[in-house]
């Protein structure tokens, strides 16, 4: 559903490069599925370049983050619909985040390797299909609705 005026293919681009973001942090998140289908890697073909700089520059994740927030989130004169996917790209990051806190609580606890594989699996599919549902929902000039997350977001964006 469009809200608050229709969208012009620019914007519709605009608002899904935001979810490079999450897509280039969950990638560490699915090595081990990748290993398994060596064709789910061809996903990543496109995006490699950024996943080198990424990864290779210390702190791009931090930089990024407040950047994406500070200018873009929070300036009133970007549209509403670049400003929401934005914001729903921080939140789906930021849950990346707090799940990488999660997988250094349980590898200190020593579960085991099975339980560590199965949620890194689980999380990456997850914010792969959200990524996905949200950039094609973004391209359609639709808002993408997570369930929790979206919600969170139209608290935060105006």
């Amino acid at each position: 559903m469009t809200w608050r005026g229709s969208t012009t293919t620019m914007e519709r681009v605009f608002a899904s490069l935001p979810y490079l973001l999450p897509l280039v942090e969950v990638f560490k998140y699915g090595s081990f599925l990748m290993t398994q289908l060596p064709i789910l890697g061809v996903l990543f073909l496109p995006i490699l370049p950024l996943l080198k700089v990424y990864y290779g520059v210390r702190y791009a994740g931090l930089l990024v983050f407040f950047a994406l927030f500070t200018l873009v989130v929070r300036s009133e004169r970007i549209g509403h619909f670049i400003r929401f996917n934005t914001m729903q790209a921080i939140l789906l990051d930021i849950s990346i985040f707090l799940f990488g806190i999660l997988m250094d609580l349980i590898r200190l606890v020593s579960i085991g390797n099975f339980a560590v594989t199965t949620l890194s699996t689980t999380v990456f599919l997850g914010i792969i299909a959200a990524a996905i549902y949200s950039v094609t929902q973004s391209l359609m000039g639709r808002y993408a609705e997570i369930p929790a997350i979206s919600d969170a977001v139209h608290m935060q964006v105006r």
